[in-house]
């Protein structure tokens, strides 16, 4: 038992205050954790609410049809029927057709020169003149001795009338006649021989002043006026090269030979073109000329002549460019543009625009190429062919076409540097 103490309590003083109730250890724990819970069962709910309309949304989605992709813009062209040239191309050469050294054809002082380096001249144009006064003179020199001889043969021939008259009557003997003829015709001789001697320094003088022989361009100078020029000189004064026309050499394979003689054989003038060094630009057009009368043992090759009109002098010698020669025209070809020929491992292939506007690789045969048309083969004339935008291209796209600008025949190379059927 509890041992009761009563204490005293003194008058005035405070009593004691009553001893304090104890509380429960675990009150205030107690309701923290439920609050917990409640906050833990609420995003529970919540991440099961937008849990389960996730997987309503992705189950909606997955029921609903795929959009379509997006049309690919393409540029297209139209397969068409026509015709295609067979070219043979090769690497020539401009050559005049004529170059004349001028030179003097007699020795002088060279007074002046009546040209300008570089212009065009024509033929019988004064180029120089070399100084005519020694050849005046001797002019002036052979005319008096031609007319000294020529007063000596008509006093012989006046002679010789005489004595014809006399021996026709027993005047003087046939001998003295005979000696007489003789002498007119030794006269004769003389005077013929002054009047060559004439001709001869007339014919100095004009050479004394010099022209073209040719028309084509002058060269640069390579005497200046002042100085002693004679024939022997082996410069000569000036170079003049024929420009209009002129003529491109170019060799090709023996291969051709039979191709082009049958041409040529009936008659045919073989179209010639010829090109820059990048083959992107017509320099001039012609035809064929002329063949070798040999092939090159050693490249198989054999030159050919072809001549061109030149009308704007464009062309210089020895000028290199690209020469295209037409040996053959493929006919009724089906023509698509180069540009819609796409190759992968299995070969050539065009992309077809269907009328679903969807497309579908073709496969094609390539035949000649000229340029910027082909001719092919798995490809019908109107066929719609892209020419333009295979970059997300395949086979079922859809696409949204445009058409390609005209194209004839091109002005390009064909694949292997040649023309080929």
């Amino acid at each position: 038992m509890e041992e009761i103490t009563a204490e005293r309590i003194e008058p005035g003083a405070d009593a004691p205050s009553p001893p304090a109730r104890s509380r429960p250890a675990g009150g205030a724990g107690s309701r923290r954790w439920v609050w917990l819970m409640l906050l833990l069962v609420f995003a529970g709910g919540v991440f099961f609410l937008f849990r389960s309309r996730e997987r309503a949304q992705t189950a909606a989605a997955a029921t609903r049809p795929a959009p379509s992709p997006a049309a690919v813009s393409v540029e297209t062209a139209t397969a068409r029927q026509g015709s295609v040239g067979v070219y043979v191309n090769a690497l020539g050469t401009v050559t005049p057709l004529s170059t004349v050294t001028v030179k003097t054809r007699v020795a002088g002082q060279l007074m002046s020169v009546n040209y300008r380096e570089g212009e065009m001249v024509r033929e019988g144009a004064l180029l120089a003149e070399i100084d005519p006064r020694p050849f005046q003179a001797q002019l002036t020199q052979m005319e008096g001795q031609y007319d000294r001889d020529k007063a000596l043969l008509d006093n012989a021939r006046v002679d010789l009338e005489r004595y014809k008259i006399a021996y026709s009557k027993n005047a003087i003997p046939k001998q003295q006649l005979d000696t007489q003829e003789a002498t007119v015709r030794q006269y004769e001789g003389i005077v013929k021989n002054d009047q060559g001697q004439i001709d001869s320094v007339k014919l100095q003088l004009i050479y004394c002043r010099i022209t073209s022989t040719t028309s084509g361009r002058v060269g640069l100078r390579l005497v200046d006026p002042g100085n002693y020029v004679q024939p022997a000189d082996t410069n000569g004064l000036l170079v003049i090269t024929q420009m209009q026309p002129i003529t491109v050499v170019f060799s090709v394979a023996e291969d051709y030979l039979p191709q082009i003689r049958k041409q040529l054989g009936r008659g045919s003038r073989l179209p010639v073109e010829l090109f820059d060094r990048a083959q992107q630009k017509k320099i001039a057009a012609g035809y064929l000329l002329s063949l070798d009368n040999q092939i090159d043992t050693s490249t198989g090759t054999l030159k050919l002549k072809a001549i061109l009109p030149n009308k704007d002098n464009s062309l210089f010698p020895n000028q290199f460019g690209n020469v295209r020669l037409l040996v053959a025209t493929q006919n009724g070809a089906t023509l698509v543009p180069t540009a819609a020929i796409q190759r992968n491992a299995q070969g050539a292939f065009v992309y077809l625009v269907k009328s679903d506007q969807t497309v579908a690789a073709q496969a094609v045969t390539v035949g000649t190429t000229d340029g910027d048309v082909a001719a092919v083969d798995g490809v019908q004339s109107g066929a719609t062919v892209v020419v333009d935008g295979f970059d997300k291209l395949q086979s079922g796209s859809r696409v949204i076409a445009r058409n390609a600008p005209e194209t004839g025949n091109g002005r390009g190379t064909t694949g292997n540097g040649r023309g080929k059927q």
